[in-house]
């Protein structure tokens, strides 16, 4: 049976839901909901949403709210919803960090209409403008601590989410936080630290971006995603961030120790250890 959906921030993430809900029958009816008036009219033209409301709104007449806005304006965002929220009504989010989200509705009577989701999926453009079809296809997205939400709520979110061909998977909040921390937060740490330092030593040498290759473009690629986004996940996770950044600060110097000291074979045999990685990602 189609919904009657509310999208709360009309952005890369929010727009591409929308679409995607809305070609697959899920969604009979999107509201928009975002503090721009640009992006509103933007959402609007672009056909993602079928009408703008204020929040309140929204949320009164929808059947599920999806909350796509960053992780800072989502933890304040949450007790406001299930406040309103309908009896049958459920209301989920996307954000890239989950315990703090948990945490500040763990005592609200509405709590078990709340599932806390992250679709790991994206692209370093942001805006009504860069939502796209298929963007969760064949992606991975993880549901939190699913026993605290009511069966029916559960159900409707994974319903959702195979509407937009995810892949489901189910896993605390710490372990989700530590795990997406590794996989996804540092490297995005790692883009912008790389791109700070190019960016510094083309002050000196403006040929660096002539010579910018493919490699380089898909590496310093992440450094393009929005301050907005990011600042508040690195601060909110930044108990799992910080001992990783360690580990990969570790392994540079080992790096940078190989070859001041023109040891082939260790440097040989440190690249081979990181080849490994090709059997991990590729299965």
């Amino acid at each position: 049976m189609s919904k009657k959906i509310s999208i709360i921030g009309l952005g890369l993430i929010g727009g591409s839901m929308a679409l995607d809900l809305k070609k697959s029958g899920f969604a009979s009816h999107v509201i928009g909901v975002d503090k721009l008036e640009k992006h509103q009219k933007q959402a609007l033209n672009l056909s993602i949403v079928d009408e703008i409301l204020p929040l309140h709104e929204a949320v009164q007449k929808s059947d599920i709210v999806i909350v796509a806005v960053p992780v800072n304006a989502i933890s304040k965002l949450l007790s406001e919803i299930l406040d309103i929220l309908p009896e049958n009504a459920v209301v989920t989010d996307v954000g890239s960090t989950k315990s703090s989200l948990i945490e500040a509705v763990k005592n609200h009577p509405k709590r078990r209409q709340y599932v806390p989701a992250h679709p790991m999926s994206g692209t370093e453009n942001s805006g009504p403008a860069a939502a796209l079809h298929g963007l969760f296809r064949n992606k991975t997205a993880i549901i939190c601590n699913a026993a605290d939400a009511s069966k029916e709520a559960l159900e409707t979110v994974k319903t959702m989410y195979e509407n937009l061909e995810s892949k489901l998977v189910f896993m605390d909040a710490s372990s989700h936080d530590e795990h997406v921390g590794y996989v996804s937060h540092l490297s995005h740490a790692i883009s912008y630290a790389l791109a700070v330092a190019v960016l510094e030593k083309e002050k000196n040498d403006a040929a660096i971006f002539n010579l910018a290759s493919g490699g380089f473009s898909s590496t310093v690629r992440l450094a393009k995603s929005s301050v907005d986004m990011w600042l508040p996940i690195f601060e909110q996770n930044k108990a799992f961030i910080l001992p990783i950044i360690d580990i990969y600060l570790d392994k540079l110097k080992e790096f940078k120790t190989y070859l001041e000291h023109d040891d082939t074979e260790k440097l040989a045999e440190f690249i081979k250890e990181a080849n490994r990685i090709r059997g991990k990602l590729e299965h």
